[in-house]
């Protein structure tokens, strides 16, 4: 482990050098690398992602409060929106400390949804070194650039929303007619299977989705489907504001 590539990652990254670059090693150190190395490792990231999970959504919640005249459970769905697996293991990747994470032999090998949870929980414990090591103002910052951005884009797209209810919202206002999901596909291991599932209105396909559950697949397919829609609306309204000039 060479300490100064951590401390380069942080100059270049993040802006700063940590006072205890220990932190930030251990929160991109996996639990699976401490078994493997238990005789020169102590510590793994998953009491720095518990700090950090409740840093972050301290800090959102605050965002979202300040800014948004909402009720709870709007809020709630667009905090769990900006927050989900999927958003915080982006904003990791482009961060780009995937080659500092520490993994087993074993994990440097798992499936691509497994390294994409992992991505994950490493950015909260990111967020939990910078907590510790900077203060809490620093570790604000730090959401705002990389998670908080993102709402406007949320708010935007509908992916706040539960993909199948907004479909079925969406296709009973402009079809008449309720969504249908279909199996197109399956492949893999039953220990790893993948699905492809379709969704029709009015027996037309209208997308498709994958996941690693019939489940998954059909809010793939669904969220795939809202954005046909919506595509649809604003080409209408900017006809019809075309019209009315």
């Amino acid at each position: 482990m060479n300490i100064e590539e951590y401390q380069n990652f942080a100059r270049e990254k993040l802006g700063f050098e940590f006072h205890e670059p220990m932190l930030l090693v251990t929160a991109l150190t996996h639990r699976s690398y401490l078994n493997e190395h238990r005789s020169t490792v102590k510590e793994h990231n998953e009491r720095l992602e518990f700090l950090g999970d409740a840093v972050l959504e301290l800090v959102t919640s605050d965002f979202l409060y300040r800014n948004y005249d909402q009720p709870e459970g709007i809020m709630t769905a667009w905090r769990s929106a900006l927050v989900r697996t999927e958003s915080i293991g982006n904003a990791g990747e482009k961060l780009g400390y995937a080659p500092l994470v520490r993994l087993s032999r074993g994990e440097k090998h798992g499936s691509e949804r497994a390294h994409a949870v992992i991505l994950a929980d490493c950015f909260e414990a990111v967020i939990g070194a910078i907590y510790l090591d900077q203060g809490y103002e620093v570790a604000k910052d730090f959401i705002a650039k990389h998670i908080l951005v993102k709402i406007d884009q949320i708010l935007e797209d509908g992916s706040w929303r539960d993909p199948k209810s907004y479909l079925q919202e969406l296709s009973q206002h402009h079809d008449g007619s309720t969504p249908v999901y279909k199996v197109i596909d399956e492949d893999g291991p039953d220990h790893n299977k993948t699905f492809k599932v379709g969704v029709y209105v009015e027996h037309q396909l209208k997308a498709t989705g994958s996941g690693h559950s019939k489940q998954e697949a059909e809010a793939a397919a669904a969220a795939e489907a809202v954005k046909g829609y919506l595509k649809l609306e604003r080409a209408t309204e900017a006809k019809s504001a075309a019209s009315q000039k």
